[in-house]
């Protein structure tokens, strides 16, 4: 769905501070390029490389050398900012609207913001939200924890008992994501995962009903996102058979375009699954740092046959 003024004004971008002073009809305008710019050069009159395809921010410097026109001029360049088919207009500081401003929006029918945040701490935070309202997204089915920094997504059939899992990893200092639908995003950084917005913070446990995890656990055992470091998929134990019991070559699951590491561990009544989860962390963390135990006791094991004749040592 492509990213719109209103977008900004939902609550992924609460913390701008918008308040829309003209133009609340239009605001489903399109923003064709996910950025922002600072229009200083447009309003002296220079359109060249005009940016006019991302959301303008303007702030105290461009106000401030539009005083110095006079108020035809004035005009006629707030005119011309808008005739340019810009998607919106934020304005810093809480800065007064010229009429002239309001004149050319209402004509153009383009929103025009303001907000009480410094120019710099917009721009900055702006852009950033923009990138990430725009960044490819998937919901997927499955519970995401972080692991003392390692961000894991628990996936599998219905009833293998995610929840239940995860609960336990919550238990012993990990924190929650989501439950049971992960939504991702691919960032500059990697897959973000969080949850979805009406289910934050909630998990179902089959036989309790719903929980409200950081009333049961505090505030310390929730996160609002995290970057996806590795997939662990559960399975029923008889199908172990599809299990890697070496690791010399991990699988690999490709998610919006980025590979992720991914495990398969067999769930069976009595196993404690939750503690087999955590090792594979750290074992991901070991790998990460270069330290591989697979290929470490596979070297071994060569270096000793090829010592004792063939023979393994005792």
């Amino acid at each position: 769905m492509p990213l719109c003024v209103q977008d900004l004004l939902g609550p992924r971008a609460a913390e701008l501070k918008l308040r829309v002073i003209c133009g609340a009809e239009h605001l489903n305008r399109p923003i064709p390029e996910p950025a922002v710019n600072r229009p200083g050069l447009a309003l002296t009159g220079f359109y060249r490389y005009f940016a006019h395809r991302r959301v303008q921010i303007c702030g105290l410097a461009e106000m401030t050398y539009l005083k110095t026109l006079d108020a035809t001029t004035r005009a006629e360049r707030w005119r011309r900012l808008f005739a340019a088919g810009i998607p919106c207009l934020i304005l810093a500081r809480n800065l007064r609207t010229p009429p002239e401003l309001l004149e050319a929006a209402r004509a153009r029918r383009t929103p025009v913001m303001r907000t009480e945040l410094h120019t710099s701490r917009l721009a900055q935070s702006a852009a950033r939200i923009l990138d990430d309202l725009a960044a490819p997204c998937l919901r997927v089915q499955g519970t995401t924890v972080d692991l003392q920094g390692i961000g894991i997504l628990l996936e599998g059939p219905p009833g293998i008992g995610k929840s239940e899992i995860a609960l336990g990893l919550i238990a012993r200092g990990c924190s929650l994501v989501a439950d049971d639908v992960t939504e991702l995003r691919r960032m500059s950084s990697g897959l973000i995962a969080t949850s979805v917005e009406v289910t934050r913070y909630h998990m179902e446990i089959r036989g309790i009903g719903i929980l409200h995890i950081p009333s049961l656990l505090g505030v310390s055992s929730v996160r609002r996102e995290k970057r996806l470091d590795m997939v662990v998929r559960l399975v029923p134990a008889d199908k172990s058979a599809e299990v890697d019991r070496i690791g010399l070559d991990p699988e690999m699951v490709e998610i919006l375009g980025v590979a992720v590491p991914r495990i398969t561990i067999p769930v069976a009544p009595g196993r404690d699954v939750t503690l087999v989860i955590q090792a594979a962390a750290l074992n991901y963390r070991l790998r990460q740092l270069g330290h591989d135990a697979a290929k470490e006791l596979d070297q071994h094991i060569i270096e000793s046959l090829t010592r004792g004749g063939g023979r393994v040592n005792d």
